[in-house]
């Protein structure tokens, strides 16, 4: 393809250099080969416009930088925001597209609903996948990309390569991370759903008006204009979220006890043994069915994830009908084992104070005698959110077991001590696997555990840089060997 018909398309003025012939896109230069065309970004750690030299030298043809980066050798795509600049321009580069694509934001329950939507697609007879912290799911194989919303390009490249697959169907999270960096921009997103917000990543956003703001990218810009955006009501951010949305004009569907007359309104909720009943209200019609999840942000994570799929025509009765044979999610609130007493053993990706908060309140209904907590913080994070985790735990559970998480470059001695000093009576066991088994030694018949903090993650980060070790580590693993 060249190069002045995919700038034509992402409305991008060259200077020269329409007639090239472009092959690919990188932002890393070692994955330059001729014809390519390199995104030079400024970075937390790395500069991509030090390596400018080595992607030409490596047959990258023109390179997308700030107006004052120098470059010789190559056509110079000069920009005040590279990243959304070079995004624009590989969107037009990678297709084809899958037809139906949504994206999901918010602190908590965003792989969860992305999981659940492509469920439920899939249970309509529809070729789905979702990309996110599980990586990409389909309903054949799950492949890890590591991180929520990966780089632009294998974002594109994941979309281009499902599209060519077949699967007409994609559900994604879009993290702040993602959005304030234009890791998500490209296909033509047809819904977007807002989950919740609390307190997460302020090492990288500089308060929570910033952190909202980066998650509102989404409706603000990376939505289709005449998209519909999905907001759980019942969140006391959801409102200002509404805010973005009209200002937009996008469809509104609500969903929650707060719902309006055009939206999902949760009237009752009721915990079983193994899941919930739930009472539902939607165009003028009153449903009752049983959920097979446990707790009530995954009720809250359900039915965000039937909103995005009536909001993408979906027929309300077959979505509704898919709702009671949902599968749980990997590591949000799974349950691993059942100790030799009879206690069940759950393991969640809460690794917040308001995700800690909403897993043991999730938890609580079904618990006949205590609830054991085995948790941690994970190092070079977000500092703030330590004490206020510990404290959550010690005045909301039975007992609070403080281990170690992903230290990485920290001493997680020194994690450990700070989440300790967020409440009185919690217990402190360095070892991950010894806490669990620690928890598990102290569970009797009626008692629950719950392990949290990594949920689906396979290895434990220790170090950083060229240090970093990734030990194999999984809660849900381990808990089985130690219930055993």
């Amino acid at each position: 393809m060249r190069l002045g018909m995919l700038a034509e398309g992402a409305d991008v003025a060259l200077a020269s250099g329409s007639d090239l012939q472009v092959t690919g896109f990188a932002i890393d230069h070692r994955k330059v080969a001729p014809g390519t065309v390199f995104g030079a970004f400024q970075g937390a750690a790395v500069n991509g416009e030090d390596f400018i030299p080595a992607a030409i030298a490596a047959g990258a043809v023109a390179v997308v930088a700030r107006p004052e980066v120098q470059v010789s050798g190559a056509v110079h795509i000069a920009s005040s925001n590279p990243r959304r600049t070079f995004a624009r321009l590989a969107a037009g580069f990678f297709a084809p597209m899958p037809e139906t694509v949504v994206a999901v934001t918010g602190t908590n329950g965003k792989t969860s609903t992305v999981e659940l939507t492509r469920q439920i697609w899939r249970m309509a007879g529809q070729r789905a996948a979702s990309i996110g912290t599980l990586g990409v799911t389909t309903a054949d194989e799950s492949v890890s990309t590591g991180l929520t919303t990966p780089d632009i390009v294998t974002f594109l490249a994941n979309l281009s390569g499902l599209a060519r697959e077949g699967i007409t169907h994609v559900a994604f999270e879009a993290s702040s991370h993602g959005l304030s960096q234009f890791r998500s921009e490209g296909p033509r997103v047809a819904a977007a759903a807002f989950t919740n917000l609390s307190r997460d990543h302020l090492d990288y956003h500089k308060d929570m008006d910033d952190y909202f703001a980066a998650k509102m990218r989404l409706f603000d810009e990376v939505v289709d204009p005449a998209g519909t955006a999905v907001v759980w009501v019942d969140d006391e951010w959801s409102q200002r979220a509404v805010q973005h949305v009209r200002q937009r004009g996008l469809r509104l569907l609500s969903v929650g006890q707060g719902a309006d007359a055009d939206g999902i309104r949760l009237i009752s909720r009721t915990p079983g043994q193994l899941g919930q009943a739930l009472e539902i209200e939607f165009a003028g019609h009153t449903r009752k069915l049983n959920l097979p999840l446990i707790g009530a942000y995954q009720a809250a994570n359900a039915l965000v994830s039937a909103g995005l799929a009536l909001a993408t025509g979906g027929a309300a009765d077959q979505v509704f009908d898919a709702l009671t044979r949902l599968q749980p999610v990997r590591g949000r609130l799974e349950r691993a084992a059942i100790t030799r007493t009879g206690a069940p053993i759950y393991v969640d990706y809460a690794h917040t104070p308001d995700a800690l908060e909403a897993a043991i309140a999730a938890l609580r209904p079904h618990c006949m005698g205590r609830l054991i907590v085995v948790f941690g913080a994970g190092g070079d994070r977000d500092t703030g959110k330590r004490a206020p985790m510990g404290k959550v735990v010690a005045e909301q559970a039975d007992l609070g077991i403080v281990t170690d998480d992903n230290p990485r470059s920290e001493d997680p001695a020194v994690i450990r001590s700070q989440v300790l000093g967020g409440g009185a009576g919690l217990r402190e066991v360095a070892d991950r696997r010894a806490a669990i088994a620690a928890a598990i030694a102290e569970a009797q018949a009626e008692d629950i555990v719950l392990v949290a903090g990594k949920g689906h993650e396979q290895g434990q980060i220790i170090g950083a840089g060229t240090d970093c070790r990734v030990l194999p580590f999984d809660d849900v693993a381990v808990a089985r060997e130690c219930a055993a």
